[in-house]
């Protein structure tokens, strides 16, 4: 069965350690599941971050990567997301894609579960479809879970273990505190948010998480939030398409930036974390962004190891 990847869940427990574990071997010491073969990887929103640890991860694995823009296929205006999933799935061995719409994501993989449920032949010779080809998500509105592995991974690499760590987001209930959220709760971490009012999780974001057995705390005080805290997060408070919201974000959020007074307040040992581009002086002061206990780089180094790892997984599984 073709294995997709939509959002951190979409693995066990079990198959997280798994993927975790494929990410933290030395590149080049694992599977190469795609020598000789090629990925999509499509960009509806770009990204320096999420190209550059994608494509080196596709060729870490012994692939070609293309890199594929909005405009080039025109999700929904030029084809649909079906035949844009089916078209790519004739070529590539994985489809990885950036998206406004998570729904994008669900209808590609829909359609190539059909598609690979009825190929035309083995894919490696002229008129023969490759079959089952998995989706992985690169982000959309819904999930970030790329950016939730590497930061598991940036955690690990700190703590060493990651049950019983206490990670506090400073921020609105987006995408990336969502993938986060999930993940702290499949590796046994407590989590808190701090957001300010109208900015927090949905009713579906708290059933979801409560489903998966979340030790989770909302409120919107970050200095409870962080008291004590081992992982300090915070995201841009303007995200990308949000632009014509800034002013009234900025106003919404006084009070929510991560200073060295903020961060004074977590744990003796405790690191921050940041999935960038970080807006200094926004919701991060320079100071805490540059300083000793910030794990930002290494983190944003970590999104390729945890992308290999990812693909390495997901195109084992495939092939079963």
């Amino acid at each position: 069965m073709t294995r997709h990847f939509l959002d951190v869940d979409d693995l066990s427990a079990e198959e997280l350690e798994q993927v975790l574990a494929f990410a933290a071997a030395p590149a080049g010491a694992g599977p190469r599941p795609l020598a000789g073969r090629g990925a999509a990887l499509v960009f509806e929103k770009p990204s320096a971050r999420t190209r550059s640890s994608t494509e080196l991860a596709v060729v870490a694995l012994g692939g070609h990567p293309v890199y594929i823009q909005g405009h080039e296929v025109g999700i929904d205006t030029r084809e649909t997301a079906e035949d844009v999933a089916r078209t790519l799935a004739s070529y590539h061995d994985v489809v990885c894609a950036r998206v406004l719409d998570h729904q994008v994501l669900v209808r590609m993989a829909r359609a190539l579960d059909d598609l690979g449920a009825h190929p035309a032949g083995d894919g490696r010779g002229a008129g023969g479809h490759r079959g089952a080809v998995p989706v992985v998500n690169l982000l959309s509105d819904l999930a970030h879970p790329c950016q939730a592995l590497a930061d598991l991974l940036t955690v690990r690499q700190h703590f060493g273990e990651l049950a019983g760590r206490t990670v506090a987001y400073v921020g609105d209930a987006n995408n990336v505190w969502r993938s986060l959220a999930v993940a702290a709760a499949m590796t046994g971490m407590r989590s808190r948010l701090a957001a300010p009012e109208g900015y927090g999780p949905s009713d579906a974001d708290l059933e979801h998480l409560a489903a998966l057995g979340a030790d989770l705390e909302v409120g919107s005080d970050p200095a409870k939030a962080v008291d004590g805290a081992d992982v300090v997060y915070t995201d841009v408070w303007t995200s990308m398409g949000q632009e014509e919201e800034a002013a009234q974000r900025r106003a919404d959020f006084a009070g929510f930036t991560v200073d060295e007074a903020l961060f004074a307040r977590a744990g003796a040992d405790a690191i921050f974390l940041h999935c960038l581009p970080a807006h200094r002086g926004e919701e991060v002061s320079a100071a805490v962004l540059e300083g000793p206990r910030s794990r930002v780089w290494r983190q944003a180094e970590n999104r390729e190891h945890a992308v290999r790892g990812l693909l390495a997984w997901v195109l084992s599984e495939a092939r079963r």
